[in-house]
């Protein structure tokens, strides 16, 4: 779930009381999950999108590893998936096969089966999968358990949104973009299992709404206030020089930045491409985790020994103005 129009739409849905459901709406949380047994609980999300690269096997893979991260964000293990298939009639279907060869790959690397899918005749290609996890009853993540006094760990690079925009658009090569291809291809599955195993206090995958979207949505679900250090935020290189050009700016950095701006205060020190990038839309981004200060240490150190990038990137403090400070 993210900030577009249907999760707008889910937040003013009656509230549901059903007793097994552990997660639905309210938070903006990145799947669903229900409670099936007391050591069993299933998760439920689904994501799909253009082409955000021209490469059919790459995107294949890139929509797999996006899909996959909101049941990895949530602790929990992925299981089953179907695909989400729109597709234009005059189009070589070898195109789609080797979409739907990458994102296969990619399931089977997370441990997860494709069981089906549905497919639909569209003007544009469209491609995404419908991802079923499972997850302990009393071990699911949320973004809604971040503390004051927690610190706070990002698992991948700022900027996809931005790169990806220029490679549509011919002003980069993706050869010279290698590094946040390789980002989005990532899974987010060991970063996963080191937070089940240490413990921690909350957590979110960076997608659509950028990296200020899902703090905000951290914070407001938590009921307290974030500061981030800029000077701790990892942007890719090449995404610093390409927002320089407004040509390279995805639209949803306008619309993020609108929805957002009035909660956040920027400090002086940050740059105008800083600012827009952390307005980013990103597609398959990392983990942002909150961590109670006692156990960061152990849960970097576990982090990269697993050879997960680990970045701390701010902090939680308590309920104040502005929600989210940047400094």
């Amino acid at each position: 779930m993210g900030h577009d129009a249907l999760a707008q739409v889910l937040r003013h849905l009656p509230e549901v009381t059903d007793k097994n459901l552990l997660v639905g709406t309210k938070h903006a949380d990145d799947a669903g999950v229900y409670k099936l047994t007391d050591e069993l609980a299933v998760i439920n999300t689904l994501d799909f999108f253009p082409p955000i690269i021209d490469d059919p096997y790459t995107f294949g893979q890139i929509s797999a590893a996006n899909a996959l991260s909101d049941v990895y964000a949530m602790g929990g293990t992925p299981r089953l998936a179907m695909n989400i298939v729109a597709f234009p009639t005059n189009l070589d279907l070898a195109i789609l096969q080797e979409i739907i060869d990458g994102s296969t790959d990619k399931l089977k690397e997370a441990g997860a089966i494709l069981i089906g899918g549905h497919s639909i005749e569209d003007k544009e290609i469209k491609y995404g999968l419908s991802v079923t996890g499972l997850v302990h009853p009393q071990k699911v993540i949320t973004n809604a358990g971040a503390k004051p006094g927690d610190k706070l760990i990002l698992t991948k690079y700022i900027g996809v949104g931005v790169i990806t925009t220029a490679l549509k658009n011919g002003k980069t090569k993706p050869d010279d973009v290698q590094d946040a291809i390789d980002s989005m291809k990532g899974l987010n599955n060991k970063a996963s299992s080191v937070m089940q195993e240490i413990g921690v206090n909350a957590c979110t995958d960076i997608t659509g709404f950028g990296l200020l979207g899902h703090v905000m949505e951290m914070a407001e679900a938590s009921n307290v206030s974030i500061m981030l250090k800029i000077k701790d935020i990892p942007f890719f290189p090449k995404a610093i020089e390409l927002v320089k050009r407004t040509r390279n700016h995805p639209k949803t950095i306008k619309s993020n930045k609108e929805y957002l701006s009035s909660r956040v205060k920027m400090s002086e020190i940050v740059t105008s491409e800083q600012a827009n990038l952390l307005y980013d839309p990103q597609t398959s981004g990392g983990l942002l985790i909150s961590v109670s200060s006692e156990r960061a240490q152990k849960l970097l150190e576990r982090l990269f020994a697993a050879q997960v990038k680990t970045f701390f990137v701010g902090e939680v403090v308590s309920k104040g103005t502005p929600v989210i400070a940047v400094e």
